[in-house]
């Protein structure tokens, strides 16, 4: 009955768009066993990906009210559900495994934990991210884009900041797990944002590392840049709720790309030209700035590998003859993004094949 209830929570994030793949060895029960407890399981599989308050929750399922809210909280503080407290009312939803309950086990990860997730990885990470709609896109350094081309509200980190009322910081889930094992770069660890369009939400927070001011928000995305990392969001135009900062070793969607061989991992409107008169051949670009070795050199020039490019912008910023610049891609070479998150859900349950709307 134990690993019936396993087997089931594995189907439902199956299920979801997001997908959660099977393997030979099992490694994806192992897992789910490590993060839920049996009860916990059996209450995932009865959330759906909207809101709702407990009250809702156990009018639709039969499930008893009693003590049916602080089973929730207590799968709220473990990562394993999303939650918003109002302060008069809570409500709760299920997430999938990426990007959700992995991020969310920031405070639970252990040796054993990082070990599992690392042998899922390579699997998991050929499926998701070799499908479309991406999970992410990618959010050039700002200043680098040229007025002639001019990006839209959803390309720019200005604009996602500005939306917000709420700021949070967390350390990096994926530079933590690779520090865990012993594999850990020295990039800065504390540099997951997220954003909230209501005032409040992240005090207190018990999945958010702490609450920052807006000014330390876009501070953080300063030192970011400084450090060579990439800005990447959800890939929608509307309802950003985050901005990760990457790199190339350690973050999942970018690993899927150096490690994996998924090459459009991620959505990007860009790509990085490097002039070959202007270039002095310092190699700062290929060997200190770019994370997904895009850039190569030949007869002692540097040049971009255009279809591997994912216009960050990290080698335009520190070229010291200013010999690369970021070219908007031709309309007909960029995927527009899905208008939302349902929008996301709704086309990847499509491309996948998968009928989710038990969980809608």
């Amino acid at each position: 009955m134990t690993d019936a209830i396993y087997q089931k929570l594995a189907q439902v994030l199956d299920t979801l768009p997001n997908g959660f793949p099977a393997t030979e060895s099992g490694v994806e029960i192992r897992l789910l066993k490590k993060v839920f407890q049996p009860d916990e399981a059996e209450l995932f599989c009865d959330l759906r990906l909207k809101f709702e308050s407990p009250e809702e929750i156990s009018a639709r399922t039969g499930r008893p009210l009693e003590n049916l809210s602080k089973k929730l909280n207590a799968m709220w503080k473990r990562g394993l559900v999303f939650g918003i407290d109002f302060g008069t009312v809570q409500v709760f939803k299920l997430v999938p495994w990426v990007f959700g309950i992995y991020e969310f086990q920031l405070n639970r990860l252990d040796r054993e934990l990082a070990e599992l997730c690392e042998e899922y990885a390579p699997l998991y990470g050929k499926q998701f991210f070799g499908n479309k709609p991406q999970l992410m896109q990618v959010v050039p350094i700002e200043k680098e884009l040229k007025n002639n081309q001019e990006s839209l509200p959803y390309e720019k980190v200005s604009a996602i900041i500005e939306k917000g009322v709420s700021f949070g910081l967390n350390e990096c889930i994926c530079k933590k797990e690779r520090h865990v094992l012993n594999h850990g770069c020295d990039k800065p660890l504390e540099v997951c944002l997220s954003i909230a369009p209501v005032p409040g939400v992240f005090d207190n927070h018990p999945l958010i590392g702490r609450a920052i001011s807006k000014a330390e928000a876009y501070e953080v995305l300063r030192k970011s840049e400084e450090a060579g990392l990439v800005h990447m969001t959800s890939n929608v135009r509307n309802g950003h709720y985050y901005i990760c900062n990457c790199c190339g070793c350690c973050c999942g969607v970018l690993r899927s790309i150096n490690e994996w061989g998924v090459n459009q991992a991620v959505n990007s409107s860009c790509y990085a030209e490097i002039d070959s008169e202007a270039c002095v051949g310092c190699g700062v670009c290929a060997e200190e700035r770019c994370q997904i070795n895009a850039i190569v050199v030949e007869d002692d020039l540097y040049q971009v590998i255009q279809e591997k490019c994912i216009g960050c912008g990290l080698c335009v910023s520190t070229c010291p003859s200013d010999a690369v610049r970021l070219v908007r891609k031709d309309e007909s070479g960029i995927d527009m993004p899905p208008k939302d998150e349902n929008e996301w859900f709704q086309k990847r349950g499509e491309l996948r094949g998968v009928d989710f709307s038990a969980y809608k």
